[in-house]
């Protein structure tokens, strides 16, 4: 066969040094001493494993954030960002099963937009992974303080489970939280997925139980005034509501170690959205309709609070505050999971140092990469509000979900014989919308964060500039999709 030149790195055509899906799956699959990855998870582990990403800290913590922000009207700042999210999750679906690799929406940018942009994605993941886990694992820490004063009376001291920000001097809890799912995901990716298993389905039980006690209590009139802030507190709780969803793309970084892929994952993330959604719009109107909007507004471990109000008893809050803490563990565990196989994917390509494409032989995963991620992402977590991250986070998710929509755009004129097992309905309006609600929840964030957001942004620029391009091996060791080698592992 001829081989292609269109993607040469040096070739006009690929100025932007874009990576054609074709090779992007032949180089997964190992590292360069070919030590590789083990596929072990299938269809109800990646379920469960996008359940354990997505539902704990947005749900258990911050919808009092949300409901402050909306009233009951909240349900449908839920609804709003669940659309949001649907837009997107088609085209991660499509992406997903195409290049079932780890990279997620890092390599979905490599391929589709450059390595420019896909430097800035993976820039941006690291808020969205790694300042997502520093966020949760801080209100893990509220529901631990909540599950002790329940079953003893006693609570940490504020010196040790606060911030300098929220009146302490270390979060111990969020340290702890972050060290033991590190040790976790070191054993290996078989054993983090029995453990994402049984921790969502012990917090679905538990989300569930909660509605079933707050609809005891179900009153009309606790949901009005329905929007006492109007439109524009309903799009302010969208966004607050938005960091509730956050998480269902790291069902993309498992590309590597899922069975069938091109199945699975589109699948996966398809009923992980659904549920998820159907789940935090029930548990929404049941806190709001239990005791109102004032009454969940704001409220620290705010589903605790309500099963205690409604039952007379702070045993079933006990409960709740348990699945809280379970819960949350389980999305550190799993958001932790997806930072490490993106820079897996980067160290890969060059773009980021070799140390974080090591797999160890013995357990078949990125130890060194990920005691790192866990040693760096404790340090935000220990000093570090959950007010102070949970925007810059969001904006971040937001601005590259818009990207992998564009990807999804790109793709389909520039590869339409790429072997896709799903495709995005009514393309190209549903990429479209994408970009647009993304767009509009961004702008929703405030000014304040965009010019945080703009600063992270000059700094990854720099990175790139100084580190990334010049190592990127795209153009070090130049490689064509006719010149790689077959896929090491089936997909």
């Amino acid at each position: 066969m001829e081989k292609s030149t269109a993607f040469m790195p040096g070739s006009p055509a690929n100025r932007f040094r874009i990576k054609s899906p074709e090779l992007l799956v032949a180089e997964a699959g190992a590292d360069l001493a070919g030590h590789g990855l083990k596929r072990h998870m299938g269809l109800f582990q990646l379920v469960c494993f996008g359940v354990g990403a997505i539902v704990g800290t947005g749900i258990f913590v911050g919808l009092s954030d949300s409901v402050a922000q909306a009233g009951p009207a909240v349900v449908v700042s839920f609804v709003l960002a669940a659309l949001t999210c649907v837009f997107t999750a088609f085209a991660f679906a499509e992406l997903g099963g195409a290049i079932p690799v780890s990279g997620s929406s890092y390599s979905f940018a490599y391929a589709g937009l450059g390595e420019g942009t896909a430097f800035l994605v993976g820039w941006c993941l690291l808020l969205e992974y790694g300042v997502s886990v520093s966020a949760v694992a801080v209100g893990w820490s509220q529901y631990v303080n909540e599950l002790l004063s329940s079953l003893t009376g006693w609570e940490l001291p504020a010196a040790l489970s606060a911030g300098p920000g929220d009146g302490g001097v270390i979060n111990l809890p969020a340290v702890i939280v972050i060290a033991l799912a590190s040790v976790l995901l070191v054993r290996g990716v078989r054993e983090s997925a029995r453990a994402t298993a049984a921790m969502a389905v012990l917090k679905l039980a538990i989300l569930v139980a909660f509605c079933a006690i707050g609809f005891t209590a179900f009153k009309h009139g606790n949901l009005t005034p329905f929007a006492p802030a109007g439109l524009g507190g309903i799009g302010a709780g969208t966004t607050a509501a938005f960091f509730s969803y956050i998480g269902f793309d790291a069902i993309t970084t498992a590309g590597e170690e899922a069975r069938n892929p091109r199945r699975n994952i589109p699948v996966a993330i398809l009923v992980c959205i659904g549920l998820v959604t159907l789940l935090y719009c029930a548990v929404a109107l049941a806190a709001v309709g239990a005791i109102g909007g004032p009454g969940v507004g704001g409220r620290p471990a705010a589903l605790s609070y309500v099963v205690n109000q409604v039952t007379g008893s702070t045993v079933g809050g006990g409960v709740i505050a348990f699945g809280a803490v379970v819960a949350i563990a389980s999305v550190v565990l799993a958001v932790m999971y997806g930072q490490t196989r993106i820079l897996m994917s980067m160290s890969r390509d060059g773009l980021v140092p070799r140390v974080f494409e090591r797999v160890s032989p013995k357990t078949s995963t990125p130890v060194s990469g990920t005691l790192i991620v866990a040693v760096v992402f404790a340090v935000p977590a220990a000093f570090s509000s959950l007010d102070a991250v949970v925007n810059l986070c969001t904006i971040g998710t937001l601005a590259t979900m818009a990207v992998v929509n564009v990807a999804v755009i790109t793709l389909r004129r520039r590869e339409p014989g790429l072997a896709r097992s799903f495709r995005v309905p009514l393309y190209p309006v549903m990429p479209l919308l994408g970009v647009g609600f993304c767009l509009y929840l961004m702008y929703e964030t405030g000014w304040t964060t965009w010019v945080q957001f703009a600063a992270f942004l000059a700094a990854g620029c720099l990175v790139y500039a100084l580190y990334g391009r010049r190592r990127s091996r795209l153009v070090a060791a130049p490689v064509t999709a006719d010149d790689a080698v077959a896929e090491p592992q089936a997909v």
